[in-house]
């Protein structure tokens, strides 16, 4: 056997059942390996960085790790985005990468790239193999690490003479891993806990902001149990927004500087502040200075870097979120007195909910079609969504149920809801998913709409037409800018034909009477569909 052929082996014993890929010299031992297993699924990306996000939507909706494979060179460079990406969001991944011979490296020959070093700053950690025999406990470690503790992307590098070498042991994949120095903490402190308790029992003005960490610990359950037990209104970041369905009692919206009115008035008014699962970075926590001057703060994360970063906590609690919120769960403490606290909260987000949007003709407001849309997806729907206004407005006002609303909140990478809606479908290819993108994100990875009709996908994607970079064009027409400057798609595809070109079914809609019907062909069409929505280029995410 040889090295190739150990990786794919490794692989199989992991249980990896998918990888998302693009070949080329250095990789092709390790492609060769693959072509033996059917068992693997394998998506060809038509570039690099989207294996990366179709790999981290398959890991965000099916618990697992997500896999991509590339080459070296431009191969393993294109995969960077996708790589920090995953990093920023804590998604579990092992990306692989060929390599050029190793007694080459080093010596700038043709599509080399010291791709370790370039990922250090945003993985959790990264091999060179050097030795065959290496490549099973290599593989046993990187999706240990990859998805223990915080999550997040882990590289194996192998050059090609490594992967072409056999191997001089017989082959086995370990069964345990012991790394020295990796040991994430898991339990929370009892003396922590017992604080925390006290604290939520004192408290007149009680929330908890949730973040992506704690889909991460799969513990949404135990989220709103306590949530509920206590009777706490519950503020999301972007990473959190689909932990309660909008019309939850106790669910007040996004906080942030792009977040819920509701939400930042419970934030602005509260005692007791409990993150859970976040890193009260700055979109959400724009001043946590003065959060942490007015109220006392209790911090909940497994990785102890967070806690004390942004904003110092009174009760610092560190350790994997389920297990903790299970810990709080099991003492009898009594809950805190704050019926009128919710009280007031429920009638800033009842008025927030029934607002009426605005209306020009010859457009459509985003905020009305992305009700609409709501209402009429099924309970457990992904949403992918982009980077830019579209996935302000989507988080503002897209009805969330039980489903699933993806984005790169950490990054902010415009072009990744596409290939991460496939990454989904890959996973669950019977769960209803939808994309939404603007034009420019759009036009970022449009190119993989050749994956989702190669695998005869179900996939439906939202494009917000405005011609401008909105999000951009937004920020220069406000001070202390002069106005909008390089922001303007000209030169844009005309999109009906784009997707008639890849054989997709596409509906435009420029007046909101249409927009029942539209969304009823869109939704109803067999397979993939593309909604085309005209928005006006001065529609901001204020209006």
């Amino acid at each position: 056997m040889n090295g190739a052929h150990a990786l794919i082996e490794s692989l199989l014993c992991q249980g990896v059942e998918h990888i998302f890929g693009y070949a080329g010299a250095t990789i092709c031992p390790a492609v060769d390996a693959l072509r033996e297993h059917p068992e693997i699924g394998y998506t060809l990306v038509r570039t690099e960085q989207n294996a990366g996000h179709m790999a981290s939507g398959y890991a965000r909706v099916s618990g697992k790790t997500g896999v991509c494979m590339v080459t070296s060179g431009p191969g393993a460079t294109n995969l960077i985005t996708g790589i920090a990406t995953a990093y920023m969001d804590s998604i579990p991944m092992v990306a692989i990468t060929g390599q050029v011979p190793s007694h080459l490296l080093g010596r700038d020959i043709f599509q080399e790239v010291d791709i370790t070093g370039a990922v250090a700053p945003f993985s959790k950690h990264s091999y060179l193999v050097k030795n065959p025999d290496d490549i099973p406990r290599v593989v046993k470690e990187a999706f240990h690490i990859a998805s223990t503790g915080r999550p997040g992307p882990v590289l194996i590098d192998i050059p090609i003479d490594v992967q072409n070498r056999r191997l001089k042991e017989e082959f086995h994949y370990p069964e345990q891993v012991n790394i020295r120095g990796y040991k994430p903490s898991v339990k929370g402190n009892e003396l922590q806990i017992k604080r925390v308790t006290e604290a939520i029992s004192k408290a007149k003005q009680p929330i908890i902001c949730a973040g992506g960490g704690v889909w991460l610990a799969n513990a949404k359950a135990e989220l709103l149990e306590l949530a509920e037990r206590c009777q706490i209104p519950v503020v999301k970041t972007m990473m959190g927004i689909s932990l309660m369905p909008t019309d939850h009692p106790l669910n007040m919206g996004m906080i942030g500087a792009h977040g819920n009115h509701c939400a930042n008035k419970a934030l602005a008014k509260s005692d007791l502040l409990i993150m859970v699962g976040t890193r009260a970075a700055d979109r959400a926590i724009i001043e946590p200075d003065e959060i942490q001057r007015r109220m006392a703060t209790i911090h909940i994360d497994v990785d102890p870097a967070e806690i004390g970063k942004n904003m110092q906590a009174a009760i610092p609690l560190v350790g994997d979120v389920k297990v903790i919120l299970n810990q709080l769960l099991e003492r009898d403490f009594p809950a805190p007195d704050s019926a009128c606290w919710l009280e007031q909260l429920q009638d800033y987000r009842r008025a927030e909910l029934s607002r009426i949007f605005p209306q020009r003709k010859g457009s459509v407001f985003p905020g009305a079609l992305l009700r609409e849309l709501g209402k009429r997806l099924n309970d457990d729907a992904v949403v992918c969504v982009d980077v830019g206004q579209n996935q302000i407005f989507t988080c503002k006002y897209l009805p969330q149920k039980n489903g699933r609303l993806l984005t790169s909140g950490g990054l902010g990478t415009m072009g990744y809801a596409l290939p991460a809606g496939v990454g989904v479908k890959v996973a669950q290819p019977e769960r209803q998913t939808v994309v939404v993108c603007g034009d420019g994100s759009f036009q970022m990875s449009m190119n993989e709409l050749a994956a989702v009709q190669a695998a005869g996908m179900d996939l439906k994607i939202l494009l917000f037409q405005n011609d401008v970079l909105g999000l951009v064009h937004q920020i220069q027409t406000a001070a202390p800018y002069h106005g909008a400057f390089g922001v303007a798609l000209d030169g844009s595809p005309d999109f009906r034909t784009i997707a008639a070109a890849y054989n997709i079914p596409c509906v435009t809609l420029d007046d909101e009477n249409q927009m029942k019907p539209a969304l009823d062909r869109f939704l109803n069409e067999k397979g993939p569909c593309l909604l085309i929505c005209r928005v006006h280029p001065d529609v901001g995410t204020n209006d």
